[in-house]
């Protein structure tokens, strides 16, 4: 019995050391599988960062490749324009100091249209016009002969306009400023018998008509003298920044208060005449000639300068004898 005792107590701590054995085998492999499962997720994490960068790098690359596509495009467009001012250069019908002259000439007209086009500098526009004849005086090409024609015709016609519309629209609105202070206050007196019985009663009645739309009283007077003057500067105004339509505005405003602040006589009515005339004035000079000496230059130059006589040339009047003298 001692011995089966000694026996199964062998046994039992044999069993419960090889269970702790393997449990202890256990718990390693377990956290092995744990180190190696950690390993593997970062190589995964070192994986996808690598990927990101390689498509970064891919859509950097694209982007390179994109734009050298686009500067190689640009250099060849730059030696396709080369080549053709190369050729255009070694063109015998086309020299270097002659097509500068060209340009010149074309940016002085370009220049004198813009200064009568925006404001109405006609003396700038004339000294333009005057710089691009001398240039044009010194190509030696008998093509160009129905250009200087037309130069010459386009200088006559702005010759003829002498200051231009402005400078004098200007002086009639001073010319009628300096008027205002000349008219009459009353209404003349009438003819015959009833001159005679007004000029008997004037001591003591005074006579004004009910339905007159003057302003008698002096404040409403002055303040309408004021308003006058106001839509006189504003006329003057829009006639300096060339607009019609508030310059004929202000002309129509002026006329309803000299009705208002003054009675009918023959002073008024010269005075509401100018109006008139000031409200269908022109503000631009209607002259046909302006601007087809370049566009006849564009138009020859557009053609390739090759042909002797170009067709816009061709519907040019005939030279006055001023201009051949």
């Amino acid at each position: 019995m001692l011995l089966a005792l000694l026996l199964l107590g062998l046994l039992g701590w044999r069993g419960w050391a090889m269970w702790q054995a393997r449990e202890t085998h256990a718990r390693a492999s377990a956290a092995e599988a744990e180190q190696r499962l950690g390993a593997l997720e970062q190589r995964i994490d070192a994986l996808r960062r690598d990927q990101r960068a390689q498509t970064q790098r891919i859509l950097d690359a694209a982007a390179t490749n994109r734009v050298l596509r686009d500067e190689v495009l640009g250099l060849s467009q730059r030696g396709a324009l080369l080549e053709d001012s190369v050729s255009k250069l070694a063109d015998p019908t086309r020299h270097g100091a002659q097509a500068l002259r060209l340009d010149e000439v074309e940016l002085l007209l370009s220049q004198a249209q813009q200064r009568l086009a925006i404001a109405d500098d006609l003396d700038g526009a004339r000294r333009a016009y005057t710089l691009a004849d001398g240039a044009l005086q010194g190509i030696d090409d008998p093509r160009l002969l129905n250009l200087r024609q037309a130069l010459a015709q386009e200088r006559a016609a702005l010759d003829t306009l002498g200051n231009g519309p402005h400078a004098a629209i200007a002086r009639q609105l001073d010319v009628f400023a300096a008027a205002l202070d000349k008219l009459p206050d009353r209404a003349p007196a009438a003819e015959g018998h009833q001159a005679v019985w007004q000029r008997l009663l004037s001591p003591l009645v005074k006579i004004r008509p009910t339905e007159s739309k003057t302003v008698i009283a002096p404040t409403e007077r002055a303040a309408g003298e004021a308003a006058l003057q106001i839509e006189l500067g504003l006329a003057r105004a829009a006639l300096e920044r060339d607009d019609a339509a508030g310059f004929r505005a202000g002309i129509v405003r002026m006329e309803a208060w000299l009705t208002r602040l003054w009675p009918e006589s023959p002073a008024l009515q010269q005075r509401r005449n100018e109006l008139k005339a000031l409200r269908t004035a022109a503000l631009q000079p209607s002259l046909p000639v302006l601007g087809s000496t370049l566009q006849q230059l564009r138009q020859l130059r557009n053609s390739g300068y090759s042909s002797p006589l170009p067709q816009a040339a061709a519907t040019q009047p005939p030279p006055t004898a001023e201009i051949e003298r």
